[in-house]
């Protein structure tokens, strides 16, 4: 499971997220991102972000270590923006965080180089998970210590807003025509070939198996987390096998 901190002080807000993020302390002395269960899509948004963030490590993508985050909403009572101060009092719990990447500079594709390899791989991740949110206009990538790393996977996955057309939904192509790393000539067949295999029923339960339960109690539809566990991992599956020959817009 996901290692378990608490909040111990609000730091920031993060105003480059829609949903307002905050970067925070926590107990044991960890500067984290954190996402909100009161914000946006609430608690499907971190779930896509546990789901995705951790499949990307397994994949051998670089992604920011993920944690859950205990906050009490009293950290809120000193904050001057009303706006956050609600967000804070409506997430007391269990919410996520990402580590901080101290000094880490957005991806510009005008001005770094990435391999057709490592684009293959990206954009064959992002047509698996349906990742709609990495275009030219908001990259959602950062360089570290001169190395791509991928954040902000909670516009994923977008069949499990509606649960009983996720297979329909699931079937779709994959519009790559603004994806952020389309001019770098991605790779997706070579990036297919080595990273479909890796995902099998087994690695899916160990992802999924990372969601607290409280972010899946009470979906209508299913009796326990488990069945909703099992609920992501099959389009993940299904989608892997050949995803890669669905992806438009790119050459």
């Amino acid at each position: 499971m996901l290692k378990e901190v608490s909040a111990t002080r609000y730091i920031a807000p993060l105003r480059e997220g829609g949903s307002l993020p905050g970067l925070v302390e926590a107990d044991d002395r960890g500067m984290y991102v954190l996402k909100f269960t009161g914000a946006g899509q609430g608690r499907k948004t971190l779930v896509a972000e546990v789901v995705c963030g951790e499949l990307a490590r397994r994949l051998g993508l670089r992604v920011p270590g993920l944690v859950t985050v205990d906050l009490d909403p009293v950290l809120g009572l000193g904050e001057p923006d009303e706006q956050v101060q609600e967000l804070l009092k409506s997430s007391g719990g269990t919410n996520l965080g990402m580590d901080f990447l101290t000094r880490a500079i957005g991806f510009d594709p005008l001005a770094f180089t990435v391999s057709p390899e490592e684009a293959g791989r990206i954009v064959w991740f992002d047509a698996l998970i349906n990742n709609v949110d990495r275009s030219w206009r908001n990259p959602n990538m950062l360089m570290w210590h001169g190395e791509l790393w991928l954040i902000d996977h909670g516009a994923t996955m977008i069949w499990h807003h509606h649960w009983p057309g996720a297979r329909t939904s699931a079937a779709k192509p994959y519009d790559a025509s603004d994806h952020a790393l389309a001019r770098f000539g991605p790779d997706v067949a070579a990036a297919a070939a080595e990273l479909a295999p890796l995902v099998t029923e087994d690695l899916l339960a160990e992802v999924t198996a990372e969601i607290p339960d409280v972010w899946l109690a009470g979906e209508p539809g299913f009796d326990t987390p488990d069945a909703l566990r099992r609920a992501y991992a099959e389009p993940l599956l299904a989608r892997a096998t050949g995803i890669h020959e669905r992806i438009e817009g790119i050459k």
